[in-house]
């Protein structure tokens, strides 16, 4: 790896084919899966769903990026307890490894299990805290969002480009609503903003409102309560289309950040400044 400006290779072997070849390996088992599951279980609330789908499809990636990455540490939704704190201490303990994969098998498990067709495989990498590689494999319609630090954002071999929309008014906004209404959901939020976009929407996947904002179908997303697996592999590809990427507050991304807002950056401080209203 050279710097932090390129993840082209490690040990020889390129960490983003390495990703995709699992994301697509494990999005074309899920979607073997769809509406067969065995087991649905609980996790915080009855919003909050997992099956033995997620848990074999994320077995299924770690154990193909440990084969050529078995030094690497590793960081996989459910691996980790349920719980906002859970969630946080588990990042705290590992975003400064010096190469940290980031794993969510099932982003929109609650869609998966209805049968929505609106879910995806995440797989980010960090470096010393930074992500530098980012996947989003869609295996409904077999997208594969393919992120590398300082290198762009791709779909189908076509770089990527966020919106360009300059004021909220005329933009498409995406949002999500956490498991618990104590993750900061504020539902007069929701309803709020409707007035003030061209129209809102609301699908189910963290994951995927990002890949939209990069490849520029939306103009922004914002949603509170996330967790790191849930947005660090489209926070790159966002950035890496060009856009913005912040906490509600406007600093920076982090990897310990839970309410993120992602733009086409042109409409992100009058997005940011109705939040704080």
């Amino acid at each position: 790896m050279s710097g932090k400006s390129s993840v082209t290779s490690i040990v020889g072997k390129s960490p983003v084919a390495v990703a995709v070849n699992a994301a697509a390996k494990a999005g074309e088992w899920i979607k073997t899966k769809l509406g067969g599951f065995d087991n649905l279980m609980l996790k915080t609330s009855e919003q909050d769903l997992v099956t033995e789908v997620d848990k074999g499809a994320e077995s299924l990636i770690k154990n193909l990026l440990k084969t050529y990455f078995p030094d690497h540490s590793f960081l996989g939704e459910e691996s980790v307890p349920p719980g906002a704190e859970a969630s946080k201490q588990a990042i705290e303990r590992l975003k400064d490894e010096e190469y940290l994969w980031i794993i969510d098998p099932i982003d929109g498990t609650t869609n998966f299990v209805h049968g929505f067709p609106f879910f995806c495989v995440s797989i980010a990498l960090a470096h010393h805290g930074e992500v530098v590689a980012g996947v989003i494999y869609d295996p409904m319609h077999d997208e594969m969002f393919v992120g590398e630090k300082g290198k762009g954002a791709y779909l189908r071999g076509r770089q990527l480009q966020v919106s360009k929309e300059l004021r909220l008014a005329d933009s498409l906004i995406a949002t999500g609503f956490p498991p618990s209404i104590r993750e900061g959901w504020h539902p007069q939020k929701v309803a709020g903003i409707v007035p003030k976009v061209r129209n809102l929407r609301t699908t189910g996947s963290a994951a995927l409102h990002l890949a939209y904002v990069a490849a520029g179908r939306l103009s922004g997303f914002w949603e509170p309560g996330l967790n790191v697996w849930d947005m660090a592999a489209g926070i790159l590809l966002v950035q890496e289309a060009g856009g913005r990427v912040s906490d509600m507050d406007g600093h920076p991304y982090s990897l310990s950040v839970r309410d993120v807002a992602a733009t086409n950056r042109h409409i992100h401080d009058e997005l940011l400044a109705y939040l704080r209203e």
